[in-house]
């Protein structure tokens, strides 16, 4: 893989890590350019545990991006120290992060996402990883709301104790996040810093230079 761009997410990337939490490493790789024309196509994400790393190829990242999904979008906004690879076109990534935002796709995706947790706590699937569970529904409306109000992703979270501490308590009483869903959805609702669609064309011409870049590799 010709790696472009790759750093630690996660429970690291929010501040949530403890001692003993799993280390996420999350990348972007580009295939070579002849492989796109072949008989198969080839494999857009590669998955490994020990380490736990994803690697998506580069038009899959975008497309992800380009809807918001919250779990690919924090690549380009980490902080400096936590990138392990920044090639490049890597940084020219980062430097396009604000154009795959729009504010119906960070609403549905971010939303989308806490609500799947909150329904996992209600009916109490979430089981021993309730916790867990429950600190990501706090991450995701904290970002989302910031993300729509500031037109910033801060993966770094202001005060990882206080959604460590929420999340604790709505692990025990998962009523406790619906207010908390009921404000974010408010805020969201309301004018903010987010345009209302992407700008999908210098992120087309950014992959069209990946292309050019890995023609002839092999």
């Amino acid at each position: 893989m010709h790696v472009l761009l790759s750093g630690v997410v996660g429970s690291t990337a929010y501040g949530l890590a403890r001692v003993g939490s799993d280390v996420d490493r999350l990348g972007v790789f580009a295939v070579a350019t002849g492989e796109l024309h072949g008989l198969r196509r080839p494999v857009e994400s590669v998955v490994s545990t020990g380490p736990d790393r994803t690697w998506h190829e580069v038009a899959k990242w975008c497309r992800l991006a380009l809807v918001c999904n919250p779990t690919a979008s924090e690549l380009v906004w980490l902080p400096g120290e936590l990138y392990e690879e920044r090639t490049p076109l890597g940084e020219e990534l980062i430097g396009l992060r604000e154009r795959f935002l729009s504010a119906g796709a960070v609403r549905s995706a971010y939303l989308g996402y806490a609500g799947q947790q909150f329904r996992k706590l209600r009916t109490r699937q979430a089981g021993p990883r309730a916790a867990k569970h429950a600190r990501h529904l706090v991450r995701l409306l904290e970002q989302a709301v910031g993300l729509h109000e500031s037109g910033e992703l801060r993966v770094r979270l202001a005060d990882p104790e206080r959604v460590r501490e929420l999340g604790e308590r709505i692990a025990e009483s998962p009523e406790v996040a619906g207010p908390l869903l009921a404000e974010a959805e408010r805020r969201l609702d309301r004018p903010g810093a987010l345009p209302a669609a992407p700008d999908e064309a210098p992120v087309e011409d950014w992959l069209r230079r990946v292309r050019l870049a890995y023609l002839a590799a092999g």
